[in-house]
C-alpha cells in the first residue's frame, strides 16, 4: 500500500503534509519556498509551488503520482500561524 499525503486547506488556500526527511531524501529541501510552513516533522508545502515541486520530484523518482486525499478544510487553517519553512 502507497504512502497517502493529506492536503489541508481553508477557504483561501491549501498545503500539502510531507515529511523533512522526504523532501531532504528527494534533493528538493532547497527548493521549498518560505511559502510553506513546519510543524514537528512535518511539512506543509504551499499548495501552487512547493506541491507541484515535490509532487514533479516524486513522480520522477518512482514513475508516477503520489496518492493524496484530502483532509479536513478550515475556515481558516491554523497552520498559518506555524514556523515559516526554511532549509534546515
Amino acid at each position: 500500500m502507497s504512502k497517502i499525503y493529506i492536503w489541508a486547506t481553508d477557504a483561501g488556500h491549501e498545503w500539502l503534509a510531507v515529511k523533512r526527511t522526504e523532501l531532504t531524501s528527494m534533493g528538493i529541501a532547497d527548493k521549498i519556498t518560505g511559502f510553506s510552513y513546519v510543524k514537528g516533522a512535518t511539512v506543509y508545502l504551499e499548495g501552487d509551488c512547493d506541491a507541484a515541486t515535490f509532487i514533479n520530484a516524486y513522480r520522477a523518482r518512482w514513475g508516477r503520482d503520489p496518492v493524496t486525499r484530502q483532509g479536513k478544510n478550515w475556515l481558516r487553517w491554523p497552520g498559518r500561524n506555524f514556523e515559516t519553512y526554511q532549509v534546515a
